[in-house]
């Protein structure tokens, strides 16, 4: 046992004190945060778009916005991110993690649009009609009867949207990008310890996702309490 933690400490020591390794860690953390969180916003924008669009009744919307979301959908999401820097914005100074945002709002904000679309259509049309008949707008009606429910319905979904893009953020490092776990990649090949480095990385991932569930929960109690 007492070796094990040597074994440890020699390890942190190696991978995360010398060279101020750990400092390289929190800054290929702000990259995946920051690409996670504005891929998220702009993704859950560009998924309210296609859902409109998808639910309009203008007939050319509605199949264009569905040929998008299924192509998005099916698209892996490390070949759109290729397709934009090797093709889209190739010869171009665009920031990659710029281009790594876009590549992740487009194939999140399909994903979103389906769940929004999903919520929507759960909720009881009878509800709306009978909140018309009181006097509400269509606009008051969608906000106080139809958003709050369709709220809850789309939660536990969008909830792992989030925690999916999040994950899949660490595929960024194929188009250059040095994200957490290219960073800890490099420490690890530079040390000869990946084991440790890519644990250490898992750890990480794990926390974000715990904190991403945390905070979902804390809004749901919020929600409840108002």
């Amino acid at each position: 046992m007492e070796s094990f933690f040597e074994s440890v400490a020699a390890s942190i020591r190696t991978n995360l004190l010398a060279g101020d390794s750990y400092l390289t860690i929190l800054e290929g953390l702000g990259v995946t945060l920051i690409i996670s969180a504005l891929g998220i916003l702009f993704g859950t924008i560009w998924g309210a778009v296609l859902c409109s669009l998808a639910m309009s009744r203008i007939k050319i919307f509605q199949k264009t916005a569905r040929g998008i979301i299924a192509v998005l959908r099916g698209s892996p999401v490390l070949l759109i991110l290729m397709i934009l820097y090797y093709v889209v914005f190739t010869g171009s100074r665009t920031n990659p993690v710029i281009i790594a945002v876009i590549g992740f709002a487009l194939n999140s904000g399909a994903h979103i649009a389906e769940v929004m679309r999903s919520a929507l259509t759960a909720v009881d049309q009878k509800q709306i009609e009978v909140a018309r008949m009181l006097g509400f707008s269509r606009l008051k009606a969608f906000l106080a009867v139809t958003l709050p429910q369709a709220g809850r319905v789309a939660k536990p979904v969008y909830q792992n949207a989030v925690i999916n893009l999040i994950q899949w953020t660490s595929v960024v490092g194929y188009i250059t990008i040095t994200d957490l776990t290219r960073t800890v990649n490099n420490i690890g090949a530079r040390t000869g310890d990946p084991f440790f480095a890519l644990f250490l990385a898992v750890l990480i991932y794990l926390g974000i996702a715990y904190l991403v569930y945390f905070l979902f929960s804390l809004g749901e109690k919020r929600g409840d309490a108002a």
